[in-house]
């Protein structure tokens, strides 16, 4: 298990923080908080640690500057919010950087980039290279364009997925919460702080809470987060961002906020990929026997395993594979697509031939493109 001694020795963090943070509960931009986070990272930078950035804020700071109180429902007043706060976002993030003459880079993301084989590998490669050239990249979800059916929904999980992406070591929430308690301290005198904890441990998701008005993500969303980073071998932090240099002070080894830790080996990038898709293209039923192929042998998916073939997915796209009763068991590249996928699914790899007029593979999907859930 990961210890704080493991934290204090990683050298690539990725650092979020949220948007009650950033904007005073609401009451517009926090500048001098984004001052004291801003030189927080210079140190780490000083000391040789590697930071992304993800920043939420940027709709709850064009809801200040438009004068709005209450969080808009409407999609499009949504985007106009984000493309407003996005300018005096960035901005005071420059300005900060620039006193320590450091460059930062502002890269928005949606859910689309990371789930495209090619755009992932795109952004991999832009967010590796600008690390590489001492650039900060600020990252935030592209709320201005996002559309419900390709939001993250969260920065959490945005975060997580950025971690997979960079292959962090550390993922550190900054919240309006100390940390991850037993039970609500607003209301549970008793409730204690939870200082450290399995990612995947069913009792830590048991205790999380809600969001709050302004952010979509509460502690919910931080745990999820937590489990989807330890994926790949990342620890998570869930800290109270209000703590007097709590980086710093997380890096020097202090015990603060609640350290979600992992017990996984990391991925290959290829299968972290897989693994962070949160939509698939499709679902595939497969029965007892593939799934103990698949789960207890390490093997690929072969047609002769497959019961139920539902969706309109092309070749190489992702897809969940589901057990007769609907239960996710993993997720996939296809070698096919759902119409050839459908006209083998039950049938011998050599009948393929035969039954499409050409064989791309023998597995439908190869264990090397598979993720078990």
């Amino acid at each position: 298990m990961q210890t704080r001694a493991k934290l204090v020795k990683a050298k690539r963090w990725v650092v979020k923080i949220g948007s009650a943070l950033l904007t005073n509960d609401g009451a517009g931009l926090n500048k001098s908080g984004i001052a004291h986070w801003v030189d927080q990272v210079a140190a780490l930078r000083a000391q040789g640690i590697e930071v992304v950035l993800v920043s939420s804020g940027s709709v709850a700071e064009g809801m200040s500057r438009l004068g709005w109180k209450t969080r808009p429902t409407e999609l499009h007043e949504l985007q106009a919010a984000a493309a407003v706060g996005q300018m005096g976002l960035v901005q005071c993030y420059e300005s900060n950087f620039m006193r320590h003459n450091l460059q930062t880079a502002q890269v928005l993301l949606t859910h689309a980039d990371l789930s495209n084989r090619q755009r992932y590998l795109n952004a991999r490669s832009t967010l590796r290279t600008l690390i590489k050239h001492g650039v900060i990249p600020v990252i935030n979800e592209n709320d201005t364009v996002v559309t419900d059916e390709i939001r993250f929904g969260d920065n959490d999980t945005l975060g997580a997925l950025v971690a997979n992406l960079v292959e962090a070591e550390a993922l550190i929430l900054l919240t309006d919460q100390n940390g991850l308690y037993t039970a609500d301290p607003r209301k549970d005198a008793n409730a204690t702080l939870i200082t450290e904890a399995r990612a995947e441990d069913p009792q830590v998701a048991a205790v999380a809470g809600d969001g709050g008005l302004l952010g979509r993500g509460g502690m919910v969303t931080k745990v999820r987060a937590a489990r989807l980073a330890a994926r790949s071998g990342c620890a998570t932090v869930i800290v109270g961002g209000r703590y007097d240099n709590v980086l710093t002070r997380l890096q020097g080894g202090e015990v603060l906020g609640t350290l979600l830790t992992s017990d996984q080996t990391p991925m290959a990038a290829r299968k972290q990929w897989i693994a962070g898709h949160l939509q698939t293209r499709g679902e595939i039923t497969i029965d007892a026997g593939a799934i103990n192929a698949l789960s207890k042998q390490g093997k690929s998916l072969l047609p002769v395993g497959v019961k139920k073939v539902v969706g309109n997915f092309g070749r190489g796209e992702v897809v969940a594979l589901l057990d007769e009763s609907g239960r996710l068991i993993a997720k996939g590249l296809s070698n096919y697509s759902a119409t050839d996928a459908a006209k083998i699914a039950g049938k011998d790899s050599k009948e393929i031939p035969a039954l499409l007029g050409y064989v791309a593979e023998p597995e439908l999907i190869h264990r090397d493109n598979l993720v078990i859930a």
